[in-house]
């Protein structure tokens, strides 16, 4: 999950944020991580210690403490407890202190940068557009806190009851988040959760502890009470705890399709719901009418280009019509090997690392077993980006005329590599398009307003982008269907899926 953002814009925007990022600005403050229960910040927990490795460097560069499930007992506890006084704050008060969190996000975005490449390698030209999404939800829902209204129904029959209905937090949110975007996702999901009135517990990934640890400092802050929000790092294990926590009301996740299953099956023997925000395989349909440069740039940089390739809504498959199919994989592929891949800390830079060694070797092993099965054609990249150390940096890797049918256009790679297909008309792409278990995001490139309208009704997916349009805005409702899970975060769906309706009904007897 990131902020899209075409090449030549890149281009211009990184000159600026490199100077926003000179010297001293990004301070060398020591990488720590706590479980923070209640009012309590822990520096060690049950679960033990995970060793954390920067990915541009692979060496160890901290000890992360590991909740467990006492750990995670005692934070629902803490939750709990807090619950029966935040959900009675005032919503203008709930409001003010949400307002004050967005606005300390933004001001510690530089430190959230750095903390960001230090994670998993996201360089910091990208990294502050980031901090600049989770303030921007974290601000949205707190508009969302003082206007919290129910409805007076209209008398049904003959009947002559007073009915009207009230929605009311669920309690203690279970929050499970992935590596990728640590920070958009605590903004996506507390926000919310915080505005409705619920409390939270919070399992980021042992992988990305540092952004998250930051974002638990500035939640007290605020003035957030403790309790309201709970941070523990840790495994599979703290997150299979935390699922079946009894006092655990409902399960907000962000990752992949299996850990999404075992959540499910547990969920499911105390019937507690769940939003699943899962992975993607989005198509991209490039169409003669579109620009030609700035459509190109765009579908070449975005999916390779933005947090390495693993972003869950990133146009992995482009589709480009037969008529200006040769067109635009000329243009990409000479610019795929000039997307700026390295160091982190290079504000110049637009890609870093893969999060890990196992990632990397999944991605090469996918392009390896491309190659050699026929899957399509490689034409930029496939290897170990050199010169950059012993971090897991992979080449910007672009295949054409890949089979629609594939392991290629049909399994979810997370990694900088980009499938070409041609289509011969609409009813071409739409099949091609919507032929895989995914259903996240769909995108086109045109210049046709009529043909926008037909295909958005058309495309298999929770979400369409037209010509470069931005994911995830916190006004609208963002969410995918079949593989890509259910539920939906953003707009006042996002909102509605933390409360639930209450139906009061007075008779006209005393």
């Amino acid at each position: 999950m990131a902020p899209a953002m075409c090449y030549k814009c890149y281009q211009f925007s990184h000159k600026k944020r490199r100077e926003e990022t000179m010297d001293g600005e990004i301070g060398a403050a020591p990488l720590s991580a706590s479980l923070w229960i209640g009012g309590e910040q822990r520096a060690s927990g049950s679960g033990g210690v995970y060793p954390h490795i920067n990915p541009a460097t692979g060496q160890v560069q901290a000890e992360i403490p590991l909740a467990g499930a006492a750990e995670v007992g005692e934070a629902v506890e803490a939750a709990a407890t807090a619950f029966e006084t935040w959900r009675w704050w005032k919503p203008a008060d709930r409001r003010d202190v949400l307002m004050r969190l967005a606005a300390l996000l933004r001001e510690n975005m530089a430190e959230f940068a750095r903390l960001g490449a230090l994670d998993n390698g996201t360089p910091i030209s990208v990294g502050m557009g980031g901090v600049d999404t989770a303030a921007n939800w974290t601000a949205y829902y707190a508009g969302w806190a003082d206007k919290l209204d129910g409805a007076v129904t209209a008398t049904y029959g003959t009947g002559s009851d007073f009915t009207y209905t009230l929605n009311e937090p669920w309690g203690v949110i279970g929050i499970i988040i992935t590596w990728n975007g640590p920070l958009i996702s605590l903004g996506m999901k507390v926000g919310p959760a915080l505005a409705a009135g619920n409390t939270v517990v919070v399992k980021p990934s042992e992988m990305t502890p540092f952004a998250p640890d930051l974002f638990m400092r500035l939640v007290r802050q605020a003035g957030i009470p403790d309790g309201v929000v709970n941070m523990l790092p840790g495994t599979v294990a703290a997150g299979e705890a935390l699922v079946r926590h009894p006092r655990i009301e409902k399960i907000s996740f962000t990752g992949g399709p299996v850990a999404a299953r075992r959540i499910l099956a547990a969920c499911a023997e105390q019937m507690k719901p769940a939003v699943l925000e899962l992975g993607g395989k989005s198509a991209n349909l490039f169409f003669p009418d579109a620009d030609l440069e700035v459509a190109s740039q765009y579908s070449c940089a975005f999916p390779l280009g933005v947090l390495s390739g693993q972003g869950c809504a990133l146009p992995t498959r482009l589709l480009v019509h037969k008529d200006v199919y040769d067109e635009v994989v000329r243009r990409v592929v000479a610019m795929a090997p000039h997307l700026p891949v390295g160091d982190p800390f290079d504000a110049a830079m637009m890609s870093g690392p893969v999060i890990n060694k196992a990632a990397y070797d999944r991605i090469l092993g996918l392009i390896e077993r491309a190659q050699a099965q026929g899957m399509g054609r490689l034409m930029v990249g496939g290897k170990r980006k050199e010169g950059l150390g012993d971090g897991w940096f992979i080449e910007p890797t672009v295949f054409i005329d890949v089979d629609p049918k594939s392991e290629l256009a049909q399994e979810e790679v997370f990694g900088p590599v980009l499938s070409i297909i041609p289509f011969a008309d609409e009813d071409e792409a739409v099949r091609i398009a919507n032929d895989t278990a995914y259903g996240l995001a769909a995108f086109i490139q045109t210049k046709d307003v009529r043909r926008v309208h037909r295909l958005a009704e058309r495309l298999k997916a929770g979400a369409v982008y037209v010509n470069g349009a931005r994911p995830i805005p916190a006004n609208a409702p963002f969410g995918g269907v079949g593989l890509s899970g259910f539920g939906r975060e953003g707009g006042r769906p996002g909102l509605d899926e933390f409360l639930r309706p209450k139906t009061v009904a007075i008779g006209p007897n005393p």
